[in-house]
């Protein structure tokens, strides 16, 4: 990869950075190594990032940076004459370098209007003229994980990571109504705490099926002596209920109940957590859960979950990974995921 030097910026006090953050909630979370490597090469300096509203969550409470700034994409920065003035609200902060995460060629393009002296990312989306720190992707980095795709940045500017650990960072109040929660449904705390998370979003390609989750969650339920919590995400409401109706009343249905970042407390609290390709199964790793990824249409390379207590299950087809929102044939690559294999899986996890 074409390396690129910082060569105006110092750390100090007076040192202002911004950090654009990605636009879905899992691809947040893999940034977090990035906002830890910016904070140790300029520990001295005033770290921003600037998230959309639904991927805030994940960067609060968090300890290397001292400001997120909202991109209110649905009102104030719509795009359009909304662009022109979230740069002119980013130009008001008086930026010396804007580090993006995001590869969309209007994240240059608000810097660049915004006046940020250094401009840092890579290459993508015909956006190099925008980019005076401007990055060639290496090859390379498109078949690896994401996490490494986005430490890339720093590292093509000559600038320290610090590891690839991904974080999230749960406040005691939050830790404590997670628990509350927990026992207003009854769920035992000296028992296995079991989530489950039928849920993703972009389409129905990358969720294994209701029907399976709903099996899967009495023969849990049954083995276990506990009730399945389920997560999700708002609009998962109806998938919650549809579950929690065919489980037989083994499941607590949460999915789209309560707020992301008490959904993060939640799944810390788990002994097991099985998920589809999600933010949450990302937010998982982050909280270094026990789990298991079922993996179907998406780069289980790329995005897997970090954590070494993780398991995926898939099994390989033809046209997996393709990719696609909606399977326009068979969906075998969910299809010939069973049940049994999921629930033994599980099971070893447990006794782990």
């Amino acid at each position: 990869m074409n390396r690129t030097k910082l060569i105006k910026l110092k750390d100090s006090s007076r040192a202002h950075i911004l950090i654009r953050a990605a636009n879905w909630v899992g691809d947040a979370i893999m940034t977090t190594p990035v906002i830890r490597g910016v904070r140790r090469n300029f520990p001295k300096a005033r770290i921003s990032i600037l998230a959309k509203p639904w991927v805030i969550p994940v960067y609060e409470n968090n300890p290397y940076l001292d400001d997120i700034i909202v991109y209110q994409n649905q009102t104030r920065h719509k795009r359009g004459i909304g662009t022109l003035r979230l740069s002119k609200d980013i130009k008001s902060y008086d930026f010396d370098l804007a580090v993006l995460m995001q590869n969309a060629f209007e994240a240059a393009l608000i810097s660049f209007f915004a006046g940020i002296c250094e401009r840092l990312g890579y290459n993508t989306d015909a956006r190099g003229l925008l980019l005076n720190r401007c990055i060639k992707l290496d090859p390379a980095l498109k078949k690896g994980h994401l996490i490494d795709y986005y430490i890339g940045i720093l590292k093509s500017a000559d600038l320290e990571n610090d590891g690839r650990q991904i974080e999230l960072f749960i406040t005691q109040a939050e830790k404590n109504e997670a628990k509350k929660i927990l026992k207003e449904n009854l769920i035992d705390p000296e028992k296995p705490v079991i989530g489950i998370n039928p849920g993703a979003t972009g389409g129905t390609a990358k969720r294994w099926f209701p029907e399976k989750y709903a099996s899967l969650a009495r023969q849990l339920s049954d083995a276990m002596g506990v009730k399945i919590v389920i997560f999700g995400g708002p609009g998962d409401e109806k998938l919650g209920q549809k579950i929690a109706e065919e489980s037989n009343d083994s499941c607590i249905n949460l999915a789209g109940k309560t707020s992301l970042r008490l959904a993060f407390a939640l799944i810390e609290n788990c002994s097991l957590f099985i998920t589809n390709d999600s933010g949450l199964m990302h937010a998982a790793a982050a909280l270094k859960v026990n789990q298991i990824a079922i993996i179907g249409s998406t780069d289980y390379i790329a995005t897997a979950p970090s954590n070494s207590n993780s398991s995926i299950l898939r099994v390989p087809v033809s046209c997996s990974p393709c990719m696609k929102p909606e399977c326009p044939i068979d969906h075998k690559c969910m299809s010939l995921i069973s049940v049994d294999m999921v629930f033994q899986k599980a099971m070893e996890k447990l006794h782990e």
